[in-house]
């Protein structure tokens, strides 16, 4: 089975990061999924940003909390970032938005749970929910570096794709997986060998690093075998595919 492209906050090295022009991009030029990252309104809206603080993605105009403004103060910030000249304005989408956008297309969605400095409550249960009403669960992977949020997420259905996020060295990562009950680790790219990818995949187990933007090491990843690998420029990814 060929190795899936995952447009990391859509297509993050060309189009700003985590709007519907940058997910756009990331199927247009061929990527099978997307990534995304969520946060939470004060007003208990999910909003799709990668910061728990909106400072650096709105041109530093704003500052402060995304959960200290509510969905329509969200709405009025612009998030094109260092893209503004060449795009214009960019609005902050809700995951309703991206999931009314999925229903036209085929794309994966590999939505991250920035649950680690905040504690949104409810989040996981509106996210489960939301990908529950909208009939994407085979569409959908929920990853988090908090794997507590991954644990209630399983409490919460037995059968959305579920996968732990690590920046460091982790021993027999498929074995720590599947404790969890989790079905895949989406490992920072450093931190793993064609081993640990073969034997992850020997254990059921699938594989898609971050964030991989160098030809080569996506070129090494492919030939090991990586079941997707995430890069902000899905583009040159499906080309050094081919």
């Amino acid at each position: 089975m060929k190795t899936k492209i995952f447009g990391h906050r859509g297509s993050a090295g060309t189009h700003p990061e985590n709007t519907m022009i940058s997910f756009k991009e990331a199927a247009r030029v061929g990527a099978e999924g997307i990534e995304l990252d969520i946060q939470m309104t004060k007003d208990g809206a999910i909003v799709v940003i990668h910061d728990e603080t909106v400072k650096r993605t709105t041109n530093g105009k704003e500052k402060g909390w995304v959960k200290d403004y509510t969905l329509k103060q969200i709405k009025k910030m612009d998030v094109s970032y260092k893209f503004k000249e060449k795009y214009g304005n960019c609005e902050i989408p809700t995951l309703e938005e991206v999931f009314d956008w999925a229903k036209s297309n085929q794309m994966l969605i590999n939505v991250e749970f920035k649950t680690g400095l905040v504690s949104y409550k409810g989040i996981e249960e509106k996210t489960i929910k939301m990908i529950t009403d909208y009939g994407l669960e085979d569409r959908i992977v929920i990853s988090s570096f908090n794997h507590y949020s991954l644990l209630k997420c399983r409490q919460l259905s037995s059968t959305i794709e579920l996968a732990i996020l690590y920046m460091e060295g982790l021993y027999k990562p498929w074995d720590y997986a599947k404790r969890l009950e989790v079905n895949g680790i989406h490992p920072y790219h450093q931190t793993i060998n064609k081993e640990i990818v073969e034997e992850s995949k020997r254990n059921d187990i699938v594989v898609r690093p971050f964030t991989i933007n160098d030809e080569k090491k996506m070129k090494q990843l492919i030939d090991f075998g990586c079941t997707a690998i995430i890069t902000d420029y899905p583009k040159k990814a499906v080309a050094i595919r081919k």
